[in-house]
């Protein structure tokens, strides 16, 4: 037995230990076991405590900060007062978080976290960094162990990854259990816009949605309704100028476009990016080979061959190449990379090939592009587009263009996802225990919370609630948004899904895209070529993929002719249909919610 010196000295040098392991600063972290640590954080928080005056002002006054919400001042400052009483066990405290490089997470950056900080007494480190960049770390931080983030704000689209590898919190069970007083009495599940973007095969929340952008078709709404220009479509091609809603089309219109002048300046028809990077890789994994038509009827993804190609059966990955019943390089996907390298080099800007995602964003609103075909309505926030003197807003600051709804390839049947959402969703890592991951769940909760929500929409443009997008101050203002919010108050949003559950290995098979499309911009192969070497590495890694559910098991491989005369996908060639184009103010017609939030969903 230790004589009390150094059983004191060993107690000083264990609680340094604590300290330190919990610091998110800290360096010398160890990998932590798979399961859950038994400790509840829960039998720290206390019962409703009472706040400081400090407390009770800054409550106060960030609930006036965010006086354009669907609560009322009294509300704010009820549910405001609730994250700062939850939080009492963590006061002094820091966590650090991390998300993209748009809008909204610099928002939540500058302004969210010192909120949280002057309430809750949390400091919040919120890390804004590239795409690539947030699922690399945690990629990284699931291998190592090493806790890099507390929560990341990561897209939905790797909750297949997520479901297969268990390494992040399965939040439904967390809120039942151990996260049960840390859950926000006015959470408001249902409120939530596309909540099952995060579930899992059993409708497990493994991730909560912070922000979401859809993929429209955005078009110059002022050249498409101008009489002389009406009348030169109509002589040129035979039909009436309008928007597309087949690539057939879409394809007409951009030629038609493009080189003439309006307005003084030559204009283009198309505009798209084509930089060799990680996005060009995006560009195809969300949903252009779906809207082109890869895959099967079925919503959210399609049965059995989903939106990238992948057959799955009994929610095994079971191939992606044709051979083995998949359609990644089936004629639908190699129409989908011909069309789209045809359309970068005839129609859009030159420069468009060196552009990247973030880089094509706010190009539309240079002004001399017609029409987007894949317009990341994120971007639609950048002030060039709202700003008077902006060559796309009219003299009374309204938008001179519009959203509507993605035009489709030849390949795509009714019943089909129409377009792609993208959903960055608070996903708590599962080394991240007791009272880290109590926090980190308190500050996903506020940065989604009904007091601040509204406001973070007005800012990036990028809504996850219902009751946003039905807010009265949004519908007073809503030409702004020049049919996004008569889209997301329509059921055919619900046609506008992310990729689902089916891709076993998001970060490994997505990195296979991109290399492979950029050497069909450069004409270095064909496009038949490249879909062929992205359809033999998918199987090729999907084959090595151990996980610990719905592994990955590959079909024995037959000929495609087999596969091409069997209903669904993969499908045979199709020929060019008719083009087809509707008004826009017909369109818009048919975006009509048949009630409020709550009411006959």
């Amino acid at each position: 037995m230790l004589s009390k010196p150094w059983t004191n000295l060993l107690t000083i040098f264990l609680a340094w230990c604590l300290v330190w392991f919990n610091l998110p600063g800290g360096q010398a972290w160890a990998a932590l076991p798979p399961q859950d640590e038994p400790t509840d954080p829960s039998a720290e928080a206390t019962s409703e405590p009472s706040l400081d005056p400090a407390t009770e002002a800054a409550i106060r006054k960030w609930a006036r900060y965010f006086d354009r919400s669907v609560l009322n001042e009294e509300e704010r400052i009820a549910e405001l007062r609730w994250f700062a009483q939850a939080a009492a066990p963590f006061r002094g405290r820091r966590i650090r978080s991390v998300a993209e490089d748009i809008k909204t997470h610099y928002w939540e950056r500058d302004v969210l976290t010192q909120a949280f900080q002057e309430i809750t007494g949390i400091q919040v480190e919120h890390e804004v960094i590239g795409e690539g960049s947030v699922v690399e770390r945690m990629v990284e931080q699931q291998r190592t162990g090493r806790i890099l983030y507390d929560i990341y704000v990561n897209d939905a689209d790797m909750v297949g990854t997520h479901l297969r590898s268990q390494g992040v919190v399965n939040l439904s069970a967390y809120m039942d259990g151990p996260g049960r007083p840390f859950t926000n009495p006015g959470l408001d599940l249902d409120d939530f816009l596309n909540l099952e973007f995060g579930q899992d095969y059993e409708g497990n929340q493994l991730q909560l949605p912070d922000q979401q952008f859809v993929n429209l078709y955005w078009f110059r709404y002022d050249w498409f309704t101008d009489p002389a220009i009406q009348e030169a479509f109509r002589a040129e091609y035979g039909y009436e100028l309008g928007v597309p809603l087949n690539w057939a089309a879409y394809e007409d219109i951009a030629a038609f476009f493009t080189g003439r002048e309006i307005d003084g300046q030559t204009v283009y028809g198309h505009l798209d990016y084509g930089k060799k990077s990680p996005s060009l890789g995006w560009r195809f994994t969300d949903a252009w080979l779906s809207i082109a038509g890869v895959g099967d009827v079925g919503l959210p993804n399609g049965e059995p061959v989903d939106e990238w190609g992948i057959r799955v059966e009994a929610n095994i990955p079971v191939g992606a190449s044709i051979q083995r019943g998949g359609a990644v390089n089936g004629p639908a996907a190699v129409y989908a990379l011909t069309k789209y390298v045809e359309w970068l080099n005839r129609y859009a800007p030159p420069e468009a090939k060196s552009w990247r995602w973030v880089d094509a964003g706010p190009q539309a609103a240079r002004g001399d592009i017609a029409q987007r075909i894949f317009q990341y309505v994120t971007w639609l926030s950048d002030d060039a587009f709202h700003q008077p003197g902006s060559p796309v807003v009219d003299e009374e600051g309204n938008p001179r263009w519009r959203v509507a709804p993605t035009p489709h390839g030849r390949y795509w049947d009714p019943g089909m996802k129409v377009g792609y959402q993208d959903a960055g969703s608070w996903t708590i890592p599962r080394n991240v225990r007791g009272q880290r991951r109590a926090m980190a769940w308190l500050w996903a909760q506020f940065a989604v919370s009904k007091t601040v929500s509204l406001e973070k929409f007005l800012v990036g443009g990028t809504p996850v609630r219902k009751s946003t997008v039905f807010a009265d101050y949004v519908t007073e203002h809503r030409q702004r948004w020049g049919g996004l919010i008569e889209f997301y108050r329509s059921e055919s949003r619900k046609e506008w899904t992310d990729t689902g559950p089916n891709v076993p290995d998001y970060p490994a098979l997505s990195a296979l895209w991109w290399p492979n499309i950029a050497r069909a911009i450069d004409g270095e192969v064909t496009p038949q070529q490249a879909m062929d070497a992205i359809a033999q590495a998918m199987d090729d890694a999907m084959f090595a993929m151990r996980m610990a559910r719905y592994s990955p098991r590959l079909a024995p491989a037959r000929g495609a002719s087999y596969w091409l005369a069997q209903p669904g996908a993969p499908k045979p060639p199709r020929p060019r249909p008719q083009p087809e184009t509707i008004p826009y103010d017909e369109l818009l017609a048919r975006w009509v919610a048949p009630a409020r939030p709550g009411e006959g969903e």
